[in-house]
């Protein structure tokens, strides 16, 4: 494992949060823009912290412009949060697939995002927190959202799938 980074004032260390999750309230605004499209726009947000893992950030649906989103057929499993299913992003004919995911019926401790979508901030153009646009977490599995105030190292990348 790479050196655990100190977070400094008013950042924050992804080895500070705790592990099960804890869902709280993004104090940011959020939005996800894709191919010119507004995806979604919310300031109602969810964050998901994890220990070793940026923010997840779910937005309710009534935040996102759902006849954007197209179901897939994948599903996994959170040891946590239970059973999720997949969605594509469709904008103006082109078909961006596995770009979110939700937990229509998350498992207990987890209700406060039953319906809420997450998505890959490198699987569209833009995500913002504010206007500070995020930066992807590595891998092709998880969806943190990297923002100047978070500090890692982060699970993902090569090498760290056993943390």
């Amino acid at each position: 494992m790479r050196k655990r980074l100190l977070p400094g004032p008013g950042r924050e260390s992804v080895w500070d949060y705790p592990r099960p999750p804890r869902v709280e309230p993004c104090r940011r605004r959020v939005r996800v823009i894709h191919r010119g499209a507004t995806v979604a726009d919310s300031k109602r947000a969810l964050r998901v912290l994890e220990t070793s893992h940026p923010p997840g950030i779910y937005i309710p649906p009534d935040d996102v412009a759902e006849d954007l989103l197209v179901p897939e057929r994948r599903t996994t499993i959170c040891e946590y949060k239970g059973p999720a299913r997949y969605w594509a992003v469709s904008v103006g004919g082109e078909v961006t697939p596995t770009a979110a995911w939700s937990y229509p019926k998350p498992w207990p401790g987890y209700e406060a995002i039953a319906g809420c979508y997450s998505f890959y901030p490198g699987r569209v153009d833009r995500c913002l927190l504010d206007d500070e646009a995020v930066e992807a977490q590595e891998g092709s599995f998880y969806g943190g959202w990297i923002t100047a105030d978070i500090v890692g190292p982060f699970k993902g990348g090569p090498g760290t799938l056993g943390w």
